[in-house]
């Protein structure tokens, strides 16, 4: 599913496959006008966190669903 958020660049620092969930470093995401930090997103389609892991650079987008801020989509950084 194509979305228009924007990709941003990230780190990610933990993985918790248990509760479907992950940290990211992330830099600015300006869609949630949220500046860089690191914090913990909750993933939309789990199967996603099976492409990566703690360590990975990559290019992610992030939305505000249901109080919760939600990775849609996540792919390694070229």
């Amino acid at each position: 599913m194509k979305t228009d958020l924007p990709m941003v660049d990230g780190e990610i620092r933990k993985i918790d496959m248990e509760s479907k969930k992950i940290t990211i470093k992330h830099g600015e995401i300006k869609n949630l006008d949220m500046p860089g930090m690191t914090m913990v997103f909750q993933v939309k389609d789990p199967a996603m966190l099976d492409k990566i892991k703690t360590g990975d650079k990559v290019k992610f987008s992030a939305e505000k669903s249901n109080g919760a801020i939600v990775v849609t989509d996540i792919q390694p950084a070229k």
